[in-house]
């Protein structure tokens, strides 16, 4: 028996020592059980060395040798399938330590072209009472055979591979979670770009330009296409192109619903990618092919179930989308849509409200204006039947009508003041509203008194100011057209935290019960502008009892 010195054994240690740092700090499976063979194959003082990784069914699943060149490697058959002195440590599931493998009735011998090997230690590793695998040597250098020194080394080595091959799971997880959770944070990134970029859109034609190079940055593709389907109709047109590829994909530049690729998503609202555009040439030029372009994909824009644009993007690679990469896109096409349709429904609302805000103004100036120049007309045609017959009727005729047109020359100034676009002035909220009422008075019969703090509200934020100052515009516009009253107050007062305001007056009020409060008409417009700033509008009014407009915003910008 071979014993080892005192500085032998301390090299030893430190060799394990060092080991087992190095398999703490390499988290790789492979890397840790390489070095493993290695620091066995070297403590033991083998010739050859191997570690073998076993599965639930305990079949061979990884094999590491060491000794031996790839070339001697190459001309062995295939790694043992455990028979012999293997598959008793397998079976037996304990260490295996001989001075002769051909001398043991157990061994089976080697296969051909397979070096010739005499003395054998074989350890299992083992997880409780589960076989992770085996580390076995063969071979000691200057020595007939292996020592039990040897044999506790080795042991402690399978110790080390059978925690490395346990965490191995452990570590393939990680990594996969890892990457998952970094894949994750790219598409957050993404979707919160597209979110940033589209919402800061000022019309459609940037919604889409955004879009598609979004798209084509995140695909890495060459070439890209945008066509747009307007409400109602039965074919998309083509609204952008933009790549290396200068001229349109298809010889159309619409389709419709249903026609080529473009129609196909169209119809069914699903994503669609070709990777072999030489069988879909029937809409594409020629020309597609021969730049190089392998690859299509089309993605539907939608918004609330419809579908109102479909994007295009084209590759000279094969570009096979993943589950994860068509959700990504099928999100980014529903944001474009949206945006696009939350535009279009914005733009119909302004000119929905331009409309009805032309038909008032065309109620109002042809029942009142217009009837009133009505009027002065058959006046003067009766005092023309009367002027010979009773001058006397026919100056007080001439006089009504002078008045009437007076009155209706007062009637259309008050139109078209109120038409103009009046503007905020300065930082003074008190001093805005008594130049309002100061122009009401002088285009009204109404008397008009403000009331307010002395201070005027130099420290109140524009944005309430303003709300406030066209709130009041519009109270006294309404009180001038339909109250008939004599008398109008404005107060303007203070609390903690808001600034409030009230425009009363003494006229023929109205029942609010009938009065709807629709888009682009005055009281709906006052709200408007106070819920805006986080305030709100009361209006109290009854017939023949005057009407009251209570007006509230916070004291502090929101």
């Amino acid at each position: 028996m071979v014993l080892l010195t005192r500085e032998q054994l301390e090299d030893r240690l430190a060799a394990l020592h060092r080991t087992s740092l190095e398999l703490v700090s390499n988290l790789s499976l492979e890397a840790v059980l390489e070095r493993i063979v290695m620091m066995a194959r070297e403590q033991a003082g083998a010739r050859y060395a191997a570690l073998g990784v076993v599965n639930d069914q305990g079949d061979l699943e990884q094999f590491i040798p060491v000794g031996m060149s790839k070339e001697e490697i190459a001309c062995i058959p295939p790694p043992p399938i455990g028979r012999g002195l293997l598959g008793i440590m397998r079976q037996e599931r304990r260490t295996v330590r001989i001075p002769e493998i051909y001398a043991d009735p157990r061994s089976v011998g080697f296969p051909p072209n397979h070096p010739e090997m005499h003395s054998f230690l074989g350890v299992p590793i083992l997880s409780g009472d589960k076989l992770l695998g085996q580390l076995y040597l063969t071979d000691k250098i200057n020595y007939h055979e292996f020592t039990g020194q040897d044999e506790r080394v080795i042991e402690t080595l399978a110790a080390y591979a059978a925690v490395a091959i346990s965490n191995a799971p452990l570590y393939e997880e990680l990594v996969q979670r890892d990457g998952a959770l970094c894949q994750s944070n790219e598409d957050l990134k993404l979707l919160n770009d597209v979110a940033a970029a589209l919402t800061s859109s000022r019309n459609v034609e940037d919604i889409l330009e955004k879009t598609l190079d979004l798209v084509m940055d995140y695909l890495e593709v060459e070439a890209g296409e945008i066509f747009l389907r307007e409400e109602d109709e039965q074919e998309l047109r083509m609204a952008l192109h933009r790549g290396d590829f200068e001229d349109k994909f298809s010889n159309l530049d619409h389709f419709r619903i249903g026609q080529g690729f473009v129609g196909m998503v169209a119809a069914t609202g699903k994503m669609l990618v070709s990777t072999n555009l030489r069988e879909e040439m029937r809409y594409l030029r020629p020309e597609v092919l021969e730049a190089g372009f392998r690859s299509i994909a089309c993605i539907p824009m939608s918004s609330g179930g419809k579908v109102v644009g479909v994007m295009a993007a084209a590759t000279r690679r094969d570009r096979l989308l993943d589950d994860r990469e068509l959700n990504l896109l099928t999100a980014i096409g529903a944001w474009a849509g949206l945006t696009i349709e939350n535009f279009r429904l914005n733009r119909q609302s302004r000119r929905l409200a331009v409309l009805e805000e032309r038909e008032r103004i065309g109620m109002d100036l042809h029942d009142g204006i217009i009837q009133s120049i009505y009027g002065v007309g058959l006046s003067l045609d009766y005092a023309r039947i009367a002027i010979e017959e009773d001058p006397a009727l026919t100056r007080s005729k001439i006089d009504e009508s002078i008045a009437s047109l007076n009155a209706t020359i007062k009637d259309i100034r008050s139109y078209i003041l109120d038409l103009r676009p009046r503007q905020f002035h300065g930082d003074d909220l008190k001093q805005n509203l008594q130049r309002l009422v100061d122009e009401f008075q002088a285009n009204s019969p109404t008397r008009a008194i403000l009331v307010g703090p002395e201070d005027g509200l130099m420290d109140f934020p524009a944005p309430n100011s303003t709300a406030l100052f066209h709130i009041c515009q519009e109270s006294l516009a309404n009180i001038a057209r339909h109250s008939r009253a004599r008398h109008a107050e404005v107060h303007l007062w203070t609390a903690r935290d808001r600034v409030l305001l009230e425009i009363s007056d003494d006229g023929r009020g109205f029942d609010l019960s009938k009065t709807q409060l629709s888009l682009g008409h005055g009281l709906s417009n006052m709200q408007a502008r106070a819920r805006k700033v986080g305030g709100d509008v009361e209006i109290t009014s009854a017939s023949d009892e005057g009407t009251t407009v209570l007006a509230w915003v916070p004291r502090r910008a929101q």
